[in-house]
């Protein structure tokens, strides 16, 4: 995880980097209960994190209400099932849709705020999904 998180570091120290980026190396489940990062961003990205129960309930605390979590997705469709409401709408969140521009996205919203149960405590949500 540091050795990712390093290398963020780095290109977003280059000279037409984004600013305004924030990069923390801990454990999601971890990083979602700390108060300086609850309810704070915009938009969450995440590539390759985990399945999508496990990567909406470790990203919904992060976003603000009105806030995106843009998840990437395998390249073949497999349907609506990955990202059902009712298991998203324990969370606040809510499928926009699947966007293909190259590879695949998930969009999704966050309408109403996380309860604070969740995330569960570290490797709850992998080994019993919501969803």
């Amino acid at each position: 995880m540091a050795k990712k998180a390093d290398y963020l570091r780095e290109v977003l120290a280059w000279p037409d980097a984004p600013s305004g980026v924030l990069v923390v190396a801990e454990r999601a489940e971890l990083a979602a209960r700390r108060a300086d990062l609850e309810a704070t961003f915009t938009l969450v990205t995440a590539r390759s994190f985990a399945r999508p129960a496990v990567t909406a309930e470790c990203a919904a605390r992060f976003l603000e209400i009105g806030g995106y979590l843009i998840v990437s997705e395998p390249p073949e469709d497999l349907g609506a099932s990955r990202w059902p409401p009712e298991g998203l709408a324990q969370l606040g969140l809510k499928a926009l849709g699947r966007r293909r521009h190259g590879a695949a996205f998930q969009v999704l919203v966050k309408e109403s705020a996380t309860d604070p149960t969740y995330p569960r405590p570290i490797g709850i949500p992998g080994k019993r999904p919501l969803f």
